[in-house]
């Protein structure tokens, strides 16, 4: 086996260190249930001096301005990250459970990539544009658009994907010119103090620049909401923290990005191969136990074909079944923890109280760490729970729909808009319904969004802003818009 990174250090003001009570909390395998290792328990005094540092390094380095560094830091940050690849991805799926086969994807290889477009895009970035010469109230005056650093941002990030969500904010929010407290969920923080020792010891970003600090406390960490010093909350969570984050930064009226929870739909078209959606929904819910905010987990089929769908869904899951994460042919690994197996084992009984029958699954594994029977639902229409709310286990819910109309009603019926697909025989007729759907990313006959120069974000209470793309990155750059005489 791949011999992990050191122990886990915070990185603050430019040194890795620990707890300042020297506290620490303990990391668990949730493939095995068994304590692994520990993570320093971050103090309010902690957070404290890395919104310090930030702050200071945003108003008094030259982080902000000097383009060339920025872009000579985070190329080096790439390298280090490519070189301690191995070390980084063995990490990541001992303490996330990740299957290994997701370290080609999301789990690592895409968001390493994602660091280099983005910095690649920084360096060639129109920070400033001319709008030339116009007489306002009659005095001529020439227009420069700027594009400037937003500041402080607070970096606020779960355990699902910690590596591509904590480098899809940290990347270019450094890009831009802003200075970043990351703080990473506390069941998987040592990938963002893998990150900030990689920083510390391997690039030439200067103190401050970056801070990761890992309390377990919530109440802890909230304070990166509410002071004065930070100027930006980026968060990837669920709905009701993201809630909660952008009322605690509304005083300070502080910019806020959400990417928050969804309930994605599968939408097969009475024309389309609806044997082969079905598989591969079942398929991408089983993926990394279902924990992760975009993957679809509601499919709708023609009724006359549903008995078949739910047929080939069930069997899919079977055959994939629930799988060390170490193995290589793992796709569905444990959920991350005992309190997210008894939330998925709690939609179980929610499912059998509706009405609802498991065509596969249903129930918790008995065997050490947290796992969880991929599990296909039937029986159930679009207003049940199980339909409505999102999971973040490997369960799908199978609904039949009565045409496109009835298809898109369906695919809309729901609080979230994150993702979501459609399939059908003809293209032109699939991208119709494609265009009826409020999510912000979609699918349509197998296509694949999910790339570094791709935005993601979503419709309604699936979050506000995007992540990734020119669009991700402006958003950690403000606009300020100045007038000389011409």
């Amino acid at each position: 086996m791949t011999a992990l990174p050191p122990p886990a250090q915070q990185l603050i003001d430019g040194k890795l260190v620990a707890a300042s009570s020297g506290a620490t909390y303990p990391i668990v395998n949730p493939a095995t249930g068994l304590e692994i290792g520990v993570a320093p328990d971050g103090t309010a005094e902690d957070v404290e001096a890395a919104i310090a540092a930030a702050r200071r390094a945003f108003d008094e380095s030259a982080w902000p301005t000097d383009l060339a560094l920025r872009v000579r830091c985070l190329r080096q940050l790439h390298t280090a990250l490519l070189e301690h690849a191995d070390a980084f991805r063995a990490l990541t799926t001992a303490e996330v459970g990740m299957p290994g086969f997701m370290m080609g994807a999301a789990g690592f290889d895409v968001p390493v990539d994602g660091l280099k477009w983005v910095t690649d895009l920084a360096e060639t970035y129109a920070f400033e544009a001319d709008l030339g010469v116009a007489a306002p109230m009659g005095i001529p005056s020439r227009r420069t658009v700027r594009r400037e650093p937003v500041g402080v941002v607070a970096a606020i990030t779960p355990w699902n994907v910690p590596t591509q969500i904590n480098l899809a904010k940290v990347g270019p929010a450094l890009a831009a010119g802003c200075t970043v407290v990351l703080k990473p969920a506390p069941d998987t923080p040592w990938v963002a103090a893998e990150l900030g020792r990689l920083v510390a010891e391997h690039t030439d970003i200067p103190p401050g620049v970056l801070n990761v600090v890992t309390p377990r406390s919530n109440e802890v960490a909230a304070v990166l909401s509410t002071d004065p010093r930070v100027d930006m909350v980026s968060f990837t969570g669920s709905t009701g923290v993201g809630r909660a984050i952008m009322a605690a930064a509304a005083p300070t009226l502080k910019k806020v990005f959400l990417e928050l929870g969804g309930k994605s739909a599968a939408i097969a078209l009475d024309d389309a191969d609806v044997a082969a959606v079905a598989g591969a929904t079942a398929f991408a819910a089983c993926i990394h136990a279902g924990q992760g905010c975009a993957i679809t987990t509601r499919l709708i089929v023609p009724r006359d074909r549903y008995d078949e769908a739910v047929s080939v869904a069930a069997a899919t899951m079977e055959s994939i079944g629930a799988k060390d994460p170490a193995d290589p042919g793992a796709i569905c690994g444990p959920v991350i923890s005992a309190v997210q197996r008894e939330r998925v084992a709690a939609y179980f009984d929610v499912a059998r109280a509706e009405g609802g029958t498991f065509a596969t699954g249903g129930a918790v594994i008995d065997q050490p760490g947290f796992w969880v029977q991929p599990t296909v639902v039937s029986g159930l229409d679009s207003s049940s729970r199980l339909a409505q709310e999102e999971i973040f286990g490997p369960v799908l819910v199978v609904l039949p729909h009565d045409g496109d109309d009835d298809a898109v009603r369906i695919a809309n019926d729901s609080a979230y808009g994150l993702s979501g697909s459609v399939d059908s025989a003809s293209l032109e007729r699939a991208r119709a319904v494609a265009a009826r759907i409020r999510t912000g990313t979609l699918a349509v006959n197998g296509g694949v969004w999910f790339s570094p120069d791709a935005p993601f974000g979503g419709y309604k209470q699936s979050g506000v802003g995007r992540e990734m793309g020119v669009a991700g990155f402006e958003e950690y750059l403000e606009t300020k818009t100045i007038a000389e005489p011409a």
